[in-house]
This record gives C-alpha cells, structure tokens and sequence, in this order.
C-alpha cells in the first residue's frame, strides 16, 4: 500500500476526534451558525454552477 493513501483513511474513531475538536474550539451555539453559513454557501455555488451550465448550452 502506497504512503500516500494512509492519510486518507479516515474511520469513526477519526471522525469523533474531530467533531469532539471542533465542538470545543466553536462551542455548541456557534455550530449551527457555521452549518447555516456552509448551506447557503453550497446552495450558492450549486445556483452559480446551474447557470453557467445553461450559459454554455445557449
């Protein structure tokens, strides 16, 4: 197995770290915040995205 696949490999006990890491540095009410800013910043690239693809097709 080559190195470089090794840190992509991530598991449950990984993934917990990391929630419990970010829980702690943005406490428990800032989090649905930054959920609420990551959605509508999706939302817009999707629409971004949706549009140039029609551009191209016109």
């Amino acid at each position: 197995m080559s190195l470089s696949i090794i840190p992509l490999m991530i598991g449950w006990p990984q993934v917990i770290l990391i929630a419990v890491v970010v829980l702690l540095l943005f406490g428990g009410k800032k989090i649905p915040e930054l959920m609420k800013g990551l959605g509508s910043g999706l939302k817009e690239f999707k629409k971004a995205n949706k549009d140039e693809s029609a551009d191209d097709k016109e």
